[in-house]
C-alpha cells in the first residue's frame, strides 16, 4: 500500500504488515520471510532498499548493512521544513503588504491569488510525480502558496474579523504540537487500518467540498452549505481532524526515513509533505474561526 501523502508515494515508501515503512521484499537466495531461519521475520523493515549490499546494489538487510553517509536525519528535515515554511510566510507577508484587498485593488488581488494557487498546484503535482525531489520546485510551490495565503488572509482580516488570522496561526501551531506530542508518546499509532480510514475520510471530504464548490458556482450562494453556518463549523472541525491525521502519517514517514536510512534528499520530500499538511490545517482553521466569529 502506497503512502497517503502523494509526495511520499515513490520508491522506498510503502506500508506492509499493518505499519508504515520502506519497501521490504525478500532477497533471492536468502531465508524466507516468516521462517525460523530468518531472525528478522517479524520485522516489516528487515529489507531496507536504501542499504547497500556487498555487490554495491541496494536492498540488503537493514540490521546487517554497514552504515553509510548521506542519509536523512532529523536535523535535515527540520532545516528543509524551516526553509519551505519560511518561504511561505515571507511571500504571504509580501502579498499582504503589496496586494491590499481594498475597493480599488480587490479584483487584481484576487486574480493574482487565484493564479498563484494554480501555479502552486501545478508545481506540487509535478514534484509529486518526480522520482527525486527538486528543491527549486518545492520552494517555488511554497512561494506561490504563500502569495495565495497572504491575499486570502488579508481579505479575511479586512472584511471579516481582524483577529481571525492570528487565531488560525495559533490554532495550526497548537494542532502541530499536539499531534507531535501524541505521536511521540505513542498515543497515535499509524497502522494500515489508520491509513485506510484517513484516506477514505479524506476522499469523501474532498468530494463533498468539490460538490459544494460546483453548486456554489452554478447555483449561487453557498452551494450545499458545507462551508458556512452549522454545517460549516462541523466540516471545519472534520477538516482540521483530517489534517491532524495527515500530520501523524507525515511524522511516521519521517521517522521511518531517519530510522531506515533514506537518502538525505528525502528530507526535502518530508518538508514538502509537512508544508502541504500545515497549509491545509491553516486554511481550515481560518474558515472555522471566521464562522465562529459570526461573519460567515
Amino acid at each position: 500500500m502506497r503512502s497517503s501523502n502523494p509526495v511520499f508515494s515513490r520508491r522506498g515508501f510503502s506500508r506492509d504488515n499493518g505499519q508504515a515503512g520502506f519497501n521490504a521484499a525478500p532477497q533471492a537466495g536468502g531465508p524466507a520471510v516468516g521462517t525460523t531461519q530468518n531472525p528478522y521475520a517479524t520485522n516489516p523493515y528487515a529489507t531496507n532498499p536504501y542499504a547497500p549490499q556487498t555487490d554495491g546494489q541496494y536492498g540488503g538487510a537493514g540490521p546487517q548493512a554497514p552504515a553509510r553517509a548521506g542519509v536523512m536525519t532529523i536535523d535535515d528535515v527540520v532545516t528543509r521544513t524551516a526553509s519551505t515554511l519560511g518561504t511561505v510566510v515571507l511571500t504571504a507577508v509580501l502579498a499582504w503588504v503589496l496586494l491590499p484587498v481594498d475597493q480599488n485593488n480587490v479584483g487584481k488581488s484576487y486574480g493574482i491569488a487565484i493564479g498563484a494557487a494554480l501555479v502552486a498546484l501545478v508545481l506540487a503535482l509535478v514534484q509529486s510525480f518526480k522520482r527525486k525531489p527538486v528543491p527549486a520546485l518545492i520552494l517555488g510551490y511554497a512561494a506561490f502558496e504563500g502569495v495565495f495565503l497572504g491575499v486570502i488572509s488579508s481579505a479575511v482580516s479586512t472584511y471579516l474579523s481582524p483577529g481571525v488570522v492570528v487565531q488560525a496561526v495559533m490554532g495550526t501551531m497548537a494542532v502541530f504540537a499536539g499531534v507531535l506530542i501524541a505521536y511521540k508518546m505513542r498515543w497515535i499509532r499509524v497502522t494500515r487500518r489508520f491509513y485506510g480510514f484517513v484516506m477514505a475520510a479524506a476522499m469523501g471530504f474532498v468530494l463533498l467540498m468539490v460538490a459544494n464548490l460546483l453548486f456554489s458556482v452554478f447555483g449561487g450562494g453557498d452551494g450545499l452549505g458545507f462551508r458556512s453556518g452549522g454545517l460549516g463549523i462541523l466540516f471545519g472541525v472534520i477538516g482540521i481532524i483530517l489534517g491532524a491525521c495527515f500530520l501523524a502519517l507525515d511524522f511516521k514517514q519521517v521517522e521511518d526515513g531517519v530510522t531506515y536510512g533514506a537518502p538525505r534528499e528525502e528530507s526535502w520530500m518530508a518538508a514538502f509533505g509537512l508544508t502541504m499538511t500545515l497549509v491545509w490545517i491553516y486554511l481550515e482553521m481560518l474558515r472555522l474561526f471566521s464562522i465562529l466569529s459570526g461573519n460567515d
